[in-house]
């Protein structure tokens, strides 16, 4: 058997079987590009058949963006197949989320979608097969639930780069559950995710990573200021153009706003300047989307995001994070510490 496979098959067995509940009889699509890691996708695709899951493998070319950005690209025969799945696993990258098939199949609320992207067998392993999930969850729902309560507080984000950004946070629109068993939209667990609201986000972002149009690690930190929306961009070495050019392309010409922040905490994932969905994961990394807000015409998965470590973050005066560490309260510490001594064992 190809080692990689191997690598990869406790985690795709864990993501299988424990986390979206796949059971024999279901129909299970696999989606890929020519870029994707193919042993990773086999591995997954080997697992489901031995559950006993109708499971197919489909891939098609790279796509060039993501969103509707990607509706002219995607083939008529990936559009009739995800219709007439129970799971997706979506492993294409840039993804299918938020194209317009994506919407579709959500709207008919029959399978279960979740965006891979571009682990690889190692990331498959490390978000998946090497930790009690129990454990993760039990700080991922702490976390959700924490950002939830917290609408309208002032926040505060820096990073060790210069990075130094407040805004008032917005409504809570994302939790993640543990078991992926209902039809909807799911990400792999390991970061929470949190929205502003887009007007008030103020300050600078020094970027390390960003994905435009494809994911990159910078050369050089990227510099982006915003007033509300994005003033000015520069920094990151030959990436500038092409981060100008997914920014304009996201927002109808403009540079945009900001969109979402994150927090990554997933005590086995690694950087590896090369897997956005892995990255993002790691602890204390803040993943943040620029473009026009989900709920706007034209927003959501049409835009491109950047990447800062090490983040420290402030809730109105109390600071919950520092240099990428939870500090407190109580109801996000004790989870947390549980899931650090965990990861020590």
């Amino acid at each position: 058997m190809n080692l990689e496979i191997l690598a990869c098959a406790r985690g795709a067995d864990k993501l299988m079987r424990d986390q979206f509940c796949v059971k024999p009889g279901e129909t299970v699509l696999i989606t890929a590009d020519t870029q994707t890691n193919l042993a990773t996708a086999e591995s997954i695709l080997s697992v489901a058949r031995m559950i006993g899951a109708e499971a197919s493998l489909l891939v098609v070319n790279q796509l060039p963006y993501q969103g509707r950005l990607a509706d002219p690209y995607i083939p008529e025969i990936l559009k009739r197949a995800v219709l007439e799945c129970d799971v997706w696993l979506d492993m294409a990258f840039p993804y299918l989320a938020g194209s317009e098939v994506h919407d579709d199949a959500m709207s008919e609320k029959r399978c279960r979608y979740l965006l891979l992207g571009d682990l690889s067998s190692r990331g498959i392993e490390n978000l998946y097969g090497r930790f009690d999930l129990d454990v993760l969850f039990s700080f991922q729902n702490a976390f959700d639930n924490f950002i939830a309560e917290k609408e309208g507080a002032k926040i505060r984000i820096t990073s060790p780069l210069g990075t130094d950004v407040s805004f008032e946070l917005g409504r809570s629109v994302a939790k993640k559950i543990r078991h992926s068993n209902v039809p909807g939209m799911y990400t792999p667990p390991g970061s929470g995710i949190f929205f502003p609201v887009p007007e008030s986000v103020k300050g600078e972002i020094i970027l390390e990573s960003v994905f435009h149009e494809y994911y990159v690690q910078l050369p050089s930190p990227m510099r982006i200021k915003l007033d509300g929306s994005i003033t000015s961009i520069d920094g990151g070495g030959a990436h500038a153009q092409a981060m100008d050019r997914a920014l304009r392309r996201a927002a109808g010409g403009e540079y945009g706003r900001v969109i979402h922040f994150s927090y990554g905490f997933h005590p086995m994932t690694q950087f590896t300047g090369h897997s956005f969905i892995e990255d993002i994961r790691v602890c204390g990394t803040n993943a943040i989307g620029f473009g026009v807000p989900w709920w706007e015409p034209g927003g959501g998965e049409n835009h491109p995001d950047g990447v800062i470590t090490q983040q420290s973050l402030w809730i109105e005066d109390e600071q919950v994070i520092c240099d990428g560490v939870i500090k407190g309260p109580k109801t996000l510490l004790s989870p947390y510490l549980q899931m650090k001594q965990a990861d020590s064992r």
